[in-house]
């Protein structure tokens, strides 16, 4: 039997291949697998490298016939296909390379981040085994292998400062001991009769789905009897304590590129049909190289086509759309376009754009403000019952420009995009990172994966604030009260 080994990727499971590349004739095996890695490379598609292999042997074949030479290549590209329905179905590649490094190899193979620091004693273990990477890794092997290495163990995390506390979960900054790295544990309480609350299990299953450079990244969960604490990435502050160190006067450049990084987050989200449901500054985690992410997904809901009935009690009161305010249940991913609004307004005036006390202070202001809603601007209002009960006076819009002077057209006009009375006419997250206030960014930004921080191209850095307190960030004097974001 010639087997011909192949590797996962990313996990680099190492798999034999059997029949029917393993019953081909000896001679025309080793010339496939000869051919075969010189063609596929790291940077290409399976379907790029066998296409390319393929192309590759028509020419030689159509010249071997030219010159007299009868060659016989139907072999080779039934082993072409083969492979390729194989590699296809198994998302496998060729293994190129077999010296690696075994930490390397295991962080591979279990899709570990490459700062993990593996235990001597498991890799030691590992080692006796022989061959260590013949076979596939089963789930329930994948789950053994990480538990050995500390992940989902409450001593692999050392708690340092408490960041504040809720009623479902106190929130901690803490260490790994895998990576020495900071992290956020976020300790959930549970009840022995209602179990984990409903919005943790919503967090968790949203969370792990979703991968992106402007998103908090959920490392690890560790259920005991007494709680379930969820691990992420620990970031310095949340925007609205890095307002607050900079005397709520930020530079009009870094406005556009946090409010550049909430649209990236959110668009990502919305194409994966996930509403937020709960922007507000202290849900955005900024960390000192500027990188902003969006957090605390506890409110958020994967939404299903057709339009679904939500709850109206969602998203802060100050941050959440008139429709939702007059009781609507009916809503797609519009519902965060108000609230990325809300927020753009308040990093560039330095105050919040509604800030009411209660539902109908909060459609007064916006009202006041936009002007009272007609059914040329928003069709069927005058028919809706709770709108009609607060019996609003007929409030004429308002001029942005004296409310948000520092704003250039182009913002304002921006702005307005986002507060649309009718839902549907809401610019979308996707549109909106494509509107000509981002253009200063350059259009590098819209090439970059979505894994990658906008920060890696030289032209996008932040710039310092007129009115920054210091350089260390200092935590604020109610630091622990603005960490309420991690919290349910």
């Amino acid at each position: 039997m010639y087997n011909f080994f192949f590797v996962f990727s990313p996990a680099s499971v190492i798999l034999s291949l059997r029949p029917p590349l393993s019953q081909r004739p000896m001679e025309k095996m080793k010339k496939f697998k000869r051919r075969l890695s010189l063609t596929l490379r790291g940077s290409q598609t399976i379907d790029e490298s066998l296409s390319e292999l393929a192309e590759q042997m028509t020419i030689e074949e159509n010249s071997s016939k030219d010159n007299g030479q009868m060659t016989d290549y139907a072999d080779m590209r039934t082993l072409i296909s083969d492979a390729g329905e194989e590699m296809l179905t198994t998302g496998v590649r060729p293994c190129c390379c077999r010296g690696n490094s075994w930490s390397s190899d295991l962080n591979k193979r279990l899709s570990l981040p490459a700062d993990i620091r593996i235990p001597d004693g498991y890799l030691q273990k590992l080692q006796l085994s022989s061959p260590p990477f013949d076979q596939p890794l089963s789930r329930r092997s994948r789950r053994a292998s990480l538990s050995e290495i500390g992940f989902g163990k409450l001593e692999t995390y050392i708690k340092l400062d408490k960041l504040g506390e809720g009623t479902y979960a106190t929130v901690f900054k803490g260490r790994s001991k895998l990576t020495d790295n900071l992290v956020a544990l976020k300790e959930i309480r549970l009840e022995h009769e209602e179990g984990a609350p409903c919005t943790a299990i919503r967090e968790v299953s949203l969370l792990k789905d979703l991968k992106h450079a402007n998103i908090v990244t959920l490392h690890d969960i560790v259920h005991t009897e007494k709680s379930l604490t969820l691990v992420f990435e620990y970031l310095d502050k949340d925007l609205k304590q890095y307002m607050d160190d900079c005397g709520n006067i930020m530079s009009m450049h870094n406005v556009k590129i946090f409010l550049f990084q909430i649209l990236r987050g959110l668009a990502y989200c919305h194409r994966r049909k996930v509403l937020h449901r709960d922007l507000k500054p202290q849900n955005l985690l900024i960390n000192e190289r500027g990188e902003l992410k969006l957090a605390d997904f506890g409110l958020a809901r994967a939404k299903s086509v057709p339009t679904k009935t939500y709850s109206n009690e969602v998203v802060t009161l100050w941050y959440r759309p008139p429709d939702v305010l007059l009781g609507s249940s009916e809503y797609s991913t519009q519902i965060d376009m108000w609230g990325v609004g809300c927020i753009f307004y308040e990093m560039a005036a330095g105050r919040p754009l509604f800030p009411g006390s209660t539902v109908e202070d909060e459609l007064h202001l916006i009202f006041r403000l936009l002007g009272t809603p007609i059914e040329e601007n928003w069709p069927g209002i005058t028919s809706n019952e709770e709108f009609k009960s607060y019996n609003f006076p007929k409030y004429k819009p308002q001029p942005f420009i004296n409310h948000a002077p520092r704003l250039d057209t182009e913002g304002i006009e921006l702005l307005l995009s986002f507060l649309r009375y009718e839902s549907k006419k809401r610019i979308s997250a996707d549109e909106s990172m494509k509107h000509s206030y981002f253009k200063s960014l350059g259009v590098r930004v819209h090439a970059l994966p979505e894994n990658i921080s906008i920060f890696t191209l030289k032209d996008v850095q932040l710039q310092r604030d007129p009115g920054y307190r210091n350089s260390s960030y200092p935590e604020t004097g109610n630091s622990k009260n603005r960490r309420q974001s991690m919290l349910f």
